[in-house]
């Protein structure tokens, strides 16, 4: 997977002289304040001095237009240092696992866990690599290539350097990468980060609250509505929109499910797991959801019927989605028959269309927000994820 010699460490003041002879001084913008003994204490690890004095003088860092040196920040557009870290860890496990004949590498905050600090133009990711003994300056980089994980090849490798002298080389000599390709050198320029230029003082979050047993109970006992209640507590006041129910039936001329309509009445609109987006039943975007998601579908089956196979709404037993993904892919119902009899299918953004899923709205979601259940368009838990993390339901703002 990676593997090199770490070489003597060069000494703090050296490598941030160079450092500053080869990108020049900090940009005039102001850098973030960091405490970075709340920092270490919330990570767990005394981080390396180099990169504690880059970030301090300098702030988040463009570097060679390729290369994003990430800091302890926040930025008003969405930034957040410590989503980033569990964002990248995350990705690269679950990335790494699915594509390539090696099991991933341990990532922090496992001990001795590879740690992000950076990432690239080209979707690669920057770790440490912690576990190369107790002194963080001599941790070396380990990079993540995106493209080589796409081809199903081992996507990881370890360079031999820390922080500063594998940058430095960036500039000089390029670098190899997972695969056998090689970065190009890149330019010895730097440039505080365009989308982290509001950035401000971040603070780790504070620690999450004991867990109520009931919900942990609930991953896998119990079954139906009173489970998924239980696993994921819905609101206080639910956003359904204006109107009533029988006006969204006037409209659509049926009614819809019977679990659905209860499943709305308790949770409202809003999306589950950060994934999947239930739009408001009883106002205008239920409809316009309708409407948009069917016209684009007519279309791609005109265009292209061999892969878009759907009847849609009015046609008989035609799809009429109501939910729809961060990606793209949408939920909905084969409307043959009974309403409550409407088998639930997926309309795959970016797979072949498949068959209808085998249960009922409820059963499905709470299967899946159990971790159990996985479908094209509904994206799977990783084996070393906590479901209960995941069990979430965030209600659209009024």
């Amino acid at each position: 997977m990676y593997g090199a010699a770490v070489p003597p460490p060069t000494g703090d003041n050296a490598r941030m002289e160079s450092f500053a002879a080869v990108f020049g001084p900090p940009p005039t913008a102001t850098p973030p304040r960091i405490d970075w003994a709340a920092v270490e204490s919330w990570l767990g690890l005394t981080l390396p001095a180099d990169y504690k004095a880059i970030a301090s003088a300098y702030g988040p860092l463009d570097i060679g237009e390729h290369i994003w040196l990430h800091v302890p920040c926040k930025d008003y557009d969405g930034f957040d240092y410590g989503d980033w870290l569990a964002q990248t860890h995350r990705h690269c496990r679950v990335v790494s696992r699915e594509t390539s004949a090696s099991p991933p590498p341990i990532l922090h905050p496992q001990p001795g866990g590879l740690l992000a600090w950076g990432s690239t133009r080209t979707a690669d990711h920057l770790f440490w690599d912690t576990s190369a003994g107790d002194d963080p300056d001599r941790w070396p980089v380990v990079v993540f290539r995106q493209d080589t994980a796409d081809e199903g090849a081992d996507p990881w490798l370890r360079y031999g350097t820390p922080l500063v002298e594998t940058l430095v080389e960036a500039t000089r000599n390029g670098l190899p990468l997972p695969g056998g390709g090689r970065l190009d050198p890149i330019p010895a320029t730097l440039e505080r980060t365009a989308f982290l230029r509001k950035n401000h003082r971040w603070a780790p979050p504070e620690p999450a609250p004991p867990t109520d047993p009931r919900r942990r109970a609930a991953l896998t006992e119990g079954e139906g509505l009173a489970a998924l209640t239980t696993l994921v507590p819905p609101p206080a006041t639910p956003r359904l929109g204006d109107g009533a129910w029988e006006d969204l039936f006037a409209r659509l001329g049926t009614r819809l499910p019977d679990e659905y309509v209860t499943l709305m009445d308790r949770y409202g609109a809003g999306t589950w797991r950060d994934w999947l987006a239930f739009p408001s039943p009883r106002g205008d975007a239920f409809d316009s959801h309708v409407e948009q998601t069917l016209d684009a579908y007519r279309e791609l089956r005109a265009e292209f019927p061999e892969y878009n196979t759907l009847a849609v709404w009015p046609e008989p037993g035609g799809f009429l989605p109501f939910a729809t993904s961060l990606d793209g892919d949408e939920l909905g119902w084969l409307t043959e028959g009974d309403p409550d009899s409407w088998k639930l299918i997926v309309y795959p953004r970016h797979d072949e269309q498949g068959p209808p899923l085998p249960g009922g709205l409820i059963e499905t979601l709470l299967a899946w927000t159990r971790g159990r259940f996985d479908a094209p368009g509904l994206v799977a838990l990783d084996e070393d994820d906590d479901p209960l993390e995941f069990a979430t339901f965030e209600p659209f703002p009024e």
